[in-house]
C-alpha cells in the first residue's frame, strides 16, 4: 500500500512539473493571446487537481486544501472555454464563461465545508457537461481547421482530456473512490501525466512559424489580411484554379459548402486543398477563407445603387450565408460595422474601392511574380 502511494504521488508530481512547464511556455511565446492564457490557465488547474485527486485528500488536512479544492472545481469551465479558443480564432470571453467559473468555484469550496452527496453529484455531473461540450466543438470545427500540426495537438488535446475527464466522472459516480480508493488514485495519475507529457512535447516541438493560436489581441476590431508565404511553382497552376472556381464560378454560394466538396470540384485530395489554402493564401480556418469571398460579394452588392431597396437578409442568403446571425458577425469581424451601417457609408452612387478577389496582397504579389 506504501508503495502504492508513493508511485502515485511522483507521477501526480512529475505531471505538476510537466504542466507548469506547459503553462510558463505557452505565456513566455504568446501571453497576450486569450487562447494561450487559457490553457496556461488550464495547465496550474490541471496540476491542482493532480494533488486534490490523490487518495486520502481532504479539507481536513488544513486551510490550505481549500483554494485548491476550489480552483480544481472550476477547472472544467476554464477546459471548456480554453477548447473554444483553441478551436475557434474568433472565440471571445464572455462574462457568463467568468460567472459559471464562479459558480464553480464556490460550489467546490462550500464543498469543502459541507458534507453534502447531492453538491458532490452535481460537480460531477458537471465534469460530464463541460467534456460534452468541448467534444462537440472538437467534433464540429476541426475539419475546418488549416493549420495540420495545429489540427492534430488540438484533437487529442480536447479528447483526450475529454475522456479523461468522463472516465473519472464515472469512476465516482461508481462508488470506485470508496471501494478501491489507492488504485483508481493510481490510474488517474498515470492517465495525467501521459496526457500532460504528449502536450508538453507537442507544444515545445512546434515552432513559432506554426502557432497553435492565431495572433490575435481578443479585442473586437476588423480582421487583418492573412500573411501568405511564398507560393510554391507546382501551386501556381492550381491557386489560379481555385481562384476562378470561387471568384468567377462563385462556389462559395453553394449550400453547406465544405472542404471535402471544394477539393472534389478541384480534383484535389482533401489534405492537399487544407494544404494550398493554408501555406500559399495564409488562411487558418476554412469557414474564413469561404468568408471572404462572401461578404466581398454582399459588399459590392451593398455599394451599388441598383440594389438600394434588397434586403440585407436577401443579399447575404445569395452569397452563401444561411442565416442572418452567423453573417452579421462575420461581415462586423471583416470590416469593423455593421452591413447597414456599410451600406450607408458607402453612400447611394458612391462607388468604393473593392477588391475582385479575397486574396490577400502577399499571395497576389507572389503569384504576379510568377
Amino acid at each position: 500500500m506504501m508503495l502504492l502511494t508513493s508511485v502515485d504521488w511522483a507521477l501526480r508530481g512529475a505531471t505538476c512539473a510537466l504542466v507548469v512547464l506547459i503553462a510558463a511556455t505557452l505565456l513566455r511565446d504568446h501571453g497576450r493571446l486569450l487562447a494561450a492564457r487559457l490553457a496556461a490557465l488550464f495547465a496550474v488547474g490541471t496540476g491542482t487537481y493532480a494533488i486534490t485527486s490523490v487518495a486520502g485528500f481532504s479539507p481536513q488536512l488544513g486551510l490550505w486544501t481549500i483554494p485548491l479544492l476550489a480552483l480544481s472545481a472550476g477547472n472544467n469551465v476554464v477546459f471548456w472555454a480554453f477548447s473554444g479558443a483553441l478551436f475557434d480564432d474568433s472565440f471571445r470571453l464572455r462574462w457568463w464563461h467568468i460567472a459559471l467559473w464562479l459558480v464553480l468555484v464556490i460550489a467546490g469550496t462550500a464543498g469543502c465545508f459541507l458534507s453534502s452527496r447531492t453538491l458532490g453529484l452535481a460537480l460531477t455531473l458537471s465534469s460530464f457537461a463541460f467534456a460534452v461540450l468541448a467534444m462537440a466543438q472538437a467534433v464540429t470545427s476541426w475539419r475546418d481547421d488549416l493549420v495540420e500540426r495545429r489540427r492534430r495537438l488540438r484533437l487529442f488535446v480536447v479528447v483526450a482530456s475529454s475522456l479523461y475527464i468522463g472516465l473519472v466522472a464515472t469512476a465516482q459516480l461508481a462508488g470506485l473512490q470508496r471501494t478501491a480508493p489507492e488504485g483508481t488514485s493510481l490510474g488517474g495519475a498515470a492517465g495525467l501525466l501521459i496526457i500532460a507529457g504528449i502536450v508538453a512535447w507537442s507544444l515545445l516541438s512546434v515552432g513559432r512559424e506554426q502557432s497553435l493560436f492565431a495572433v490575435t489581441t481578443g479585442l473586437p476590431r476588423p480582421v487583418e489580411e492573412p500573411p501568405a508565404p511564398a507560393v510554391e511553382p507546382g501551386d501556381q497552376e492550381l491557386v489560379a484554379k481555385l481562384e476562378r472556381l470561387m471568384a468567377v464560378e462563385r462556389a462559395h454560394r453553394q449550400d453547406g459548402l465544405t472542404i471535402g466538396a471544394l477539393a472534389s470540384q478541384l480534383g484535389l485530395p482533401e489534405y492537399r486543398l487544407r494544404r494550398l489554402i493554408n501555406q500559399a493564401l495564409g488562411y487558418r480556418n476554412f469557414n474564413s477563407f469561404v468568408n471572404r469571398y462572401r461578404i466581398a460579394e454582399v459588399k459590392a452588392a451593398l455599394a451599388d445603387p441598383s440594389q438600394a431597396d434588397v434586403p440585407v437578409l436577401t443579399l447575404a442568403l445569395d452569397a452563401g450565408f444561411s442565416s442572418l446571425g452567423p453573417f452579421n458577425r462575420a461581415f462586423k469581424a471583416e470590416t469593423g460595422v455593421t452591413p447597414s451601417e456599410y451600406r450607408r457609408v458607402a453612400g447611394i452612387g458612391q462607388p468604393i474601392p473593392e477588391s475582385a478577389s479575397p486574396l490577400s496582397n502577399s499571395a497576389r504579389s507572389n503569384l504576379a511574380a510568377h
